[in-house]
């Protein structure tokens, strides 16, 4: 077969087996399995392709129709200006949690050589994103997760980043005091469960479901971040666009300088939070 025959066969394999976006799923599995650059197709499409060859293309398509995700097997994603490889032990970093990223170096524009942690890190996305952003920046991460820190240690070295990583129950091991706090914490409600998409069962379910609401573990991260964060430090939370607008405005009534920003697509998922200068001596009660 030809290689836009084999372009075909894939896209109708993936199409019959209800992946979202066949098209452009086929000619990435293509490109990568071959070794192509993206202009391959348009080349060099009436070359024949070989059995070796063939039988690696079929046996991507039959793993990607059986939903595999895709950045599980083309194994690395280019994320936040970081090259990232991707795996079963933690989350696949999403595309929304880049502008988190960005929300972030904002934060820190006025900040000289800021203090910073990510909290759950996964495969180290956002601490390395920050990392490679501002080099001076002092940069730590945690997880509850060896497996996923493992992961992002590899990630570490793979972009040559020194970012420290330690295994934490939230904020337990890592005291601060912090200018900047990030926390992308596992936020869908149990319920979903029952309706992920078929993707979702390669992800850890530790990094996925946090109580009936989806909010039980930015509720028990709150005092603590309350208690890690310097003066002037702030904390940014990605949340599901669902649960973030009740959470903001649990935050205010615990006297947090709390509000909502959007993703790139309008929905409310980002919460930045500060403690109201008056109260930042205090204990916070939790939320």
């Amino acid at each position: 077969m030809k290689l836009r025959d084999h372009l075909t066969a894939a896209v109708r394999t993936l199409r019959a087996a209800g992946v979202p976006s066949p098209e452009h799923d086929a000619r990435a599995l293509i490109l990568h399995g071959l070794g192509l650059p993206p202009t391959a197709f348009l080349l060099r499409g009436l070359e024949e392709v070989g059995e070796v060859d063939a039988a690696r293309l079929a046996a991507l398509t039959a793993q990607r129709a059986d939903r595999v995700p895709l950045q599980h097997l083309l194994g690395t994603v280019e994320w936040g200006g970081v090259q990232l490889r991707v795996d079963g032990r933690a989350l696949i970093p999403r595309p929304e949690t880049e502008w988190l990223l960005s929300l972030a170096l904002a934060e820190l524009k006025a900040v000289s050589a800021p203090r910073v942690v990510d909290v759950g890190t996964g495969s180290g996305a956002l601490a390395l994103g920050i990392k490679r952003a501002r080099p001076e920046a002092t940069v730590v991460a945690g997880d509850l997760s060896g497996d996923a820190l493992a992961l992002a240690g590899e990630n570490a070295a793979l972009n040559a980043l020194d970012v420290t990583f330690v295994e934490s129950d939230l904020l337990a091991a890592l005291p601060g005091p912090f200018d900047l706090i990030l926390a992308n914490l596992p936020y869908l409600p149990e319920e979903d469960r029952a309706h992920a998409q078929p993707e979702v069962r390669h992800d850890p379910e530790l990094a996925l479901y946090s109580g009936p609401d989806g909010l039980t573990l930015a509720r028990r991260l709150m005092p603590s971040a309350h208690a890690a964060l310097a003066r002037t430090g702030v904390l940014w939370l990605e949340l599901d666009p669902r649960n973030a607008p009740a959470f903001t405005a649990e935050l205010q009534a615990q006297d947090w300088d709390a509000a909502l920003h959007a993703d790139l697509t309008g929905r409310e998922r980002f919460v930045r939070a500060a403690p109201l200068p008056s109260r930042k001596g205090e204990t916070m009660r939790p939320v």
